[in-house]
């Protein structure tokens, strides 16, 4: 009897159909991964070159009217702009970064199943325990990991910009009043942070838990 008819992977000699589709799997993978990573530095890279000229715009418009009152009116259109593209990057690249850590579940699961087969291999490549798969390819699940990711960046950006837009309103609705404007824009500015960062850890949350193969529980356990 065949040693593949036992069910036993570590007996058996794998077919090269078998060697090929796990071979071109891997690098596709491989490319998945790079191309979520490009998007997500492109995106920020794209939101960065439009803050940058809009705040540069902002400041010849102030030099231009003297902190007039066209310049409160371009302002308080261009930071509430900045702030949603802000937004729409951090939602995208926290997409990116789920999509990221996807592929690099399937390649830790790929892994494993090389050792598997060819155990002989082990002194030659890095293996790791399981739970320690993700963090080899630079997937780390520190407290502060969220800050530096990608959206991280992208949300602490966008939340200036939101707490910018309403002390800037503020301002003009109090009479210039500094400590108006310093105080709504403090509270707008952090509530913000707050909520993109949460709604990063829950949607890293949902992705780290997802049973995307019907044995992730066990390996789990």
């Amino acid at each position: 009897m065949d040693a593949r008819d036992n069910g036993n992977h570590a007996d058996a000699e794998p077919r090269a159909a078998t060697v090929s589709v796990i071979t071109t799997e891997h690098f596709t993978l491989q490319g998945a991964r790079a191309s979520t990573t490009s998007e997500a530095i492109g995106r920020a890279t794209m939101f960065l070159s439009s803050l940058s000229g809009g705040l540069v715009a902002l400041g010849l418009i102030a030099t231009a009217t003297h902190v007039g009152k066209a310049f409160y009116v371009f302002s308080l259109i261009l930071l509430p702009t900045l702030a949603f593209i802000g937004l729409v990057t951090f939602e995208r690249t926290v997409q990116s970064g789920i999509e990221d850590f996807g592929y690099a579940r399937r390649i830790a699961r790929l892994r494993g199943y090389y050792f598997e087969i060819a155990p002989e291999l082990t002194p030659y490549l890095l293996s790791v325990s399981l739970p320690e798969r993700l963090t080899v390819q630079g997937l780390w699940a520190r407290r502060w990991q969220g800050f530096r990711t990608v959206a991280g960046m992208v949300a602490v950006v966008t939340a200036v910009l939101a707490g910018a837009a309403v002390g800037q309103l503020a301002a003009i609705l109090s009479g210039h009043s500094l400590v108006a404007a310093l105080v709504a824009g403090a509270v707008i500015g952090i509530a913000a942070l707050v909520v993109m960062m949460l709604y990063q850890r829950r949607a890293w949350d949902r992705a780290t838990t997802a049973v995307i193969f019907p044995t992730d529980e066990a390996e789990r356990g």
